[in-house]
């Protein structure tokens, strides 16, 4: 094999085993939110407070540089997270983002915690703008109607108290890791000592 082939040969390789590998970023939680609605409040919020008690979590203004590849981050974060947060407000669905991420979690068996700011799960629904494919929809709606059917926490940003809900949130998110951390060990097979 001459030198050009063998080169082409290597490359191929490479950008094979490229193609496989997933990289993991380290984050044990997923924020998802409708920006507009809730990242410059609850989102923020709740990242600094998760930063606080060690607990490492991704939000994408602050995960995110200028350049980066953003479905290729943002899967990778829902891919190699332990639990997503997803905060659910009044224009949440009309954001194909929102549907995506919270699809992705939702088909990966991801632990979702449910946030419903100013909003109530009935009144969540995926419109069919024909901006989407029939596909996606479908997608999405599933996505919808699993996390309507997940216990989560309802928040009224005019009467409740930030502090409170992103506190709560927070134990929330520790003690779902402690018990994804003790599955996980539970299922490993036990070592042999001789």
């Amino acid at each position: 094999m001459n030198r050009a082939a063998m080169l082409n040969t290597i490359k191929r390789q490479m950008a094979f085993q490229r193609a496989r590998t997933v990289v993991k970023p380290a984050c044990d939680v997923f924020i998802n939110h409708r920006g507009i609605d809730t990242k410059r409040s609850i989102a923020s919020l709740l990242y600094h407070q998760l930063l606080l008690s060690r607990i490492p979590s991704f939000l994408d203004n602050k995960n995110m540089k200028p350049g980066d590849k953003l479905f290729e981050n943002i899967d990778n974060a829902i891919m190699g997270c332990k639990i997503g947060v997803a905060v659910f407000s009044p224009r949440y669905c009309e954001s194909y983002f929102c549907l995506h991420e919270l699809a992705l979690m939702m088909e990966s068996k991801k632990k979702v915690i449910p946030i419903f700011c100013d909003v109530k799960p009935s009144e969540l629904r995926v419109i069919n703008n024909k901006m989407y494919s029939q596909a996606e929809i479908k997608r999405f709606r599933y996505a919808i109607e699993e996390a309507k059917h997940t216990v989560g926490l309802a928040f009224d940003t005019s009467k409740g108290n930030w502090a409170d809900v992103v506190t709560y949130t927070t134990e929330l998110v520790k003690e779902s890791l402690i018990e994804i951390d003790n599955e996980k060990n539970a299922a490993r097979p036990a070592e042999i000592v001789y």
